[in-house]
């Protein structure tokens, strides 16, 4: 046999395994064969330097994000720069609703008691406004000077002393003995609510206007009509 024969030979026969020299070769089926190769790499060994759990998550996150910016630059006017600028209006935007409007709270189904369990003298609300004022506790010093106003119409009798009154109920039914101030009473509840409840930020204006209010309280006479049975002229 030429050389020839032997080369051309040697393409057209895939080497097979001999148990021996002479033996028929061995040929294993293909699904065994795969099943085998499948059993081999599924060993520890093989799957030691494989990323966690939590790594591959977070790569198939990342590659989401990639695609999805790559998705929206490609359909944004000015591509990958254009992208970026509405992502810093949007952000900018948001800072400055969230500066504006304070911290969102979810917004109480009822407005919760006006006063704690610790019943005090509106002389006692009042130092505590003004001290909260002082150190420019704008928050408390509202909270204070709301309750203050209230607890001194429960000392006049032109509101029954009820505990769980709110703020709203309180502006009211003060209403009705001193309408003069009803516009005044309603603002001043709405701004304890908002700062109490729904996570607004008090200034030293609102609590000027609330002091302001406290004290033409004090020195308004009651609307002699409207006001509770037993309470003085």
């Amino acid at each position: 046999m030429t050389g020839t024969a032997l080369r051309d030979l040697g393409r057209r026969t895939p080497f097979l395994p001999r148990t021996g020299d002479d033996d028929p070769p061995v040929t294993i089926p293909r699904d065994p064969a795969r099943e085998a190769a499948e059993r081999e790499l599924s060993k520890p060994t093989y799957h030691e330097n494989d990323p966690g759990l939590l790594q591959r998550a977070l790569n198939r996150f990342w590659d989401w994000v990639d695609n999805l910016f790559t998705a929206a630059s490609g359909a944004t006017p000015g591509g990958a720069l254009g992208l970026l600028v509405i992502v810093l209006a949007v952000l900018a935007l948001i800072a400055a609703l969230w500066w504006r409007l304070g911290t969102p709270h979810r917004a109480p189904a009822s407005s919760p008691a006006l006063f704690d369990d610790r019943p005090r003298t509106a002389a006692e609300h009042r130092a505590a406004a003004e001290a909260h004022a002082a150190q420019g506790h704008w928050n408390q010093a509202v909270q204070e000077r709301m309750r203050a106003m209230v607890r001194a119409l429960e000392e006049r009798a032109l509101l029954d002393p009820r505990p769980g009154r709110t703020a709203d109920e309180a502006a009211a039914e003060a209403s009705r003995p001193l309408p003069a101030h009803a516009t005044e009473l309603h603002a001043a509840a709405q701004a304890f609510d908002a700062i109490t409840y729904g996570g607004r930020t008090a200034t030293e204006p609102m609590y000027d206007r609330l002091t302001t209010l406290d004290t033409a309280l004090t020195r308004s006479r009651p609307t002699l009509d409207n006001t509770p049975q037993g309470a003085p002229n």
